[in-house]
């Protein structure tokens, strides 16, 4: 009997569908991972594992996933999966593109407005009974309409938020490995070496995958040459961004403000000093969390289990490539 492993409670329609293909194990907790010496011992013997970001697929897994043909991620990055170990082994990772695009880039752009306009100190001002007057200059915030706007990575999403941007009359800026002429054609978008999109920018927007041309990349250096009102946008990986450095750049005001999707470590501690700072909003990695997105990311992921356990191509495959 074919065997499924899936690591966080979906709803039954999904299983139902999986339950045509094989038995199927589902880990019954919605919103804590299995515990990692658990989530070895139940791939031993599996023949597809659907999983989510918390888990880590290194060599210790593989070794222990001696049947797994298959592992789907739900999620676009695989930064948490040995690719080029599994291919090798004859496993197939795939992901989640494209379903995620736009509700990713949506809750980019909402951080961005609510950095900029001082949101939740706002509504923390007024919850605090802070608010007793007005003055020409309560929490003012900072404009994004005629603003420069600087897109590090234009990929589907960079593109998606760029096309957002389209109704503010923002100059768009953007750094990439690579030039998009779609990009700049459609979009207006004009492409910069890195330290120009750093020195201009108003907004500068992450939304990179992590590669090990990405990670550190918002460094102290990189901080440095921002404007001191500038404002750090990241939905990319936690990882490209140096936080004590990021840490530093506020304490310093040699930026204006962070808002944060994504953190080098995930949940973030209570005691973390991201978290005591007024102009800095960090939010649980929740870019791709619509009710619509999840259910498409949650049936791509179905779908390339079923493509490969009937012996089908996968529709999403990653490469080491």
């Amino acid at each position: 009997m074919v065997k499924i492993l899936v690591t966080r409670q979906v709803p039954n329609r999904f299983i139902e569908q999986l339950e045509q293909l094989g038995d199927v194990k589902m880990w019954e907790e919605a919103f804590e991972p299995m515990p990692r010496a658990q989530f070895l011992k139940e791939i031993e013997d599996v023949d597809a594992c659907f999983i989510t970001l918390s888990e880590t697929i290194d060599a210790t897994c593989l070794e222990h996933a001696k049947n797994v043909k298959i592992i789907a991620n739900m999620a676009v990055g695989f930064d948490n999966i040995d690719v080029e170990l599994a291919n090798h082994k004859g496993i197939v990772v795939t992901n989640t593109p494209q379903v995620l695009t736009e509700t990713t880039a949506e809750l980019g752009f909402t951080l961005m407005l609510a950095v900029a306009r001082r949101i939740v100190e706002a509504e923390h001002y007024v919850q605090n009974g802070e608010w007793k007057s007005w003055g020409p200059y309560l929490l003012s915030g900072k404009d994004v309409h005629g603003s420069t706007v600087g897109i590090y990575g234009m990929g589907d999403i960079g593109k998606s938020f760029a096309r957002r941007l389209q109704g503010f009359n923002a100059n768009i800026l953007y750094h990439n490995r690579s030039r998009h002429e779609d990009a700049e054609t459609q979009l207006n978008a004009t492409y910069v070496p890195f330290d120009t999109l750093l020195a201009e920018s108003d907004f500068v927007i992450c939304t990179a995958p992590l590669t090990p041309e990405t990670e550190n990349k918002f460094n102290k250096d990189a901080f440095s040459k921002m404007k001191n009102d500038a404002i750090f946008i990241n939905i990319g990986r936690g990882a490209i961004v140096d936080e004590e450095a990021l840490i530093d750049a506020l304490n310093n005001q040699d930026i204006g403000g962070c808002g944060l999707d994504v953190l080098r470590e995930e949940p973030i501690q209570l005691d973390h000093p991201l978290l005591k700072m007024p102009n800095a909003i960090i939010l649980p990695h929740i870019g791709s969390a619509s009710v619509a997105t999840r259910d498409h990311m949650i049936q791509l992921c179905v779908d390339n289990i079923a493509a490969i356990l009937k012996g089908e191509a996968p529709l999403t495959p990653v490469t080491n490539k």
